[in-house]
């Protein structure tokens, strides 16, 4: 009788233990399916999106510093981003309007690899559209994308094989469509900076701050208040930033936003075929980024501010860029510091030229 009842007792928990084991499955399988759906939903938006925002430059079909056109899939590359400023408020376009941000990103596809290097918008460089030197900035108004790209070719002496445009209003819906980012706001005292359309709304102070889109295009706006190194160094963080939350597990239900916010106000010659060929270089995590700063001072001797740079800085940052597209022997740097480590942040400068491993802060 009692090895009876034991029996109804282990075959009823047997039951059990099978009736849990294939809801289980049951949600399992729900879970695959949904996050497979939703995964191919993401990437038919995002290959549609890409679409609307590629821009081919007709009358470059591929850089003169290349013999052959560069394969994002297969070549080291180097990618330049522009911030636009085509607000109603300047009445420029797109096309005419001013650059007001640089930045440019070489990255080396076996070592998985990238140095970032914030152009200051003042730089007075040599601009081939108009045969003069002016501001860097100027070369948008001048000349649109292509004219942007020659010159920073001219100013590094190297290949510049694809281009991002963004205008504010990308930046602040991505920013948003992330949730906000969190950031150590790295300027010199609390100020009321312009906002996307150059009125003085946004109030920023120093600190660990959460900043939400229009907050964080202010921060990366702020000019006047210190130095343009420290302007392209807050550019720099600000990326750093929206890279990590994107990356991040709390980000995965918000892409369908961000590739919405992307694919209205920007514009590439990056496929959609090309940016699938990046995610490799985050199949370990986030990749080493190096940032470079380009050092100089200001000038007001002609009565118009300029950023003037300095040689030696430049001409290190040349090698460095070559080096590291392999367009000359791939040199060690001993000296620089792999982001994304534990070490603690740490300046380094070799006679004028200044590497900062600080994105951990």
């Amino acid at each position: 009788m009692k090895r009876m009842q034991k029996k109804e007792k282990k075959g009823k928990r047997s039951t059990k233990f099978s009736l849990v084991l294939k809801v289980f499955a049951l949600l399992s399988a729900s879970f695959l399916i949904c996050a497979t759906a939703y995964g191919i939903y993401l990437t038919k938006k995002a290959e549609y999106a890409a679409k609307q925002s590629y821009e081919e430059l007709e009358e470059r079909q591929s850089s003169p510093k290349r013999e052959t056109k560069a394969e994002a899939e297969i070549d080291n590359i180097s990618i330049v981003f522009i911030g636009v400023d085509d607000s109603e408020a300047r009445a420029q376009g797109s096309d005419h309007s001013r650059s007001d941000a640089l930045l440019l990103m070489t990255l080396n596809r076996e070592e998985k690899t990238a140095k970032l290097v914030s152009i200051p918008r003042d730089s007075y460089v040599y601009i081939p559209k108009v045969g003069y030197q002016d501001k860097i900035t100027h070369a948008h108004a001048f000349g649109g994308t292509v004219a942007t790209i020659e010159t920073i070719e001219e100013l590094f002496d190297i290949p510049v094989d694809y281009y991002v445009r963004m205008n504010f209003n990308a930046f602040i819906d991505v920013v948003d469509a992330l949730g906000g980012i969190d950031l150590e706001v790295n300027i010199p005292y609390a100020f009321y900076e312009k906002d996307e359309n150059d009125r003085y709304s946004i109030y920023l102070e120093p600190g660990y701050h959460h900043l939400d889109g229009r907050e964080a295009l202010a921060l990366a706006r702020t000019r006047k208040h210190d130095t343009d190194i420290a302007r392209g160094e807050r550019q720099q963080d600000i990326i750093k930033a929206i890279a990590n939350k994107a990356l991040s597990l709390s980000s995965i239900t918000k892409y369908d936003e961000i590739i919405l916010a992307i694919g209205d106000n920007m514009k590439t010659n990056l496929t959609f075929d090309d940016m699938k060929s990046f995610l490799t270089y985050f199949s370990g995590g986030m990749p080493q980024i190096d940032t470079l700063t380009l050092q100089g001072q200001g000038d007001m001797s002609t009565g118009i501010y300029y950023y003037m740079l300095d040689e030696e800085s430049l001409e290190e940052t040349k090698q460095i860029l070559k080096s590291h597209l392999e367009i000359i022997p791939n040199k060690a740097n001993s000296n620089i510091s792999e982001i994304g480590s534990d070490d603690e942040a740490q300046q380094v400068d070799v006679g004028s030229y200044s590497y900062s491993s600080n994105w951990n802060r």
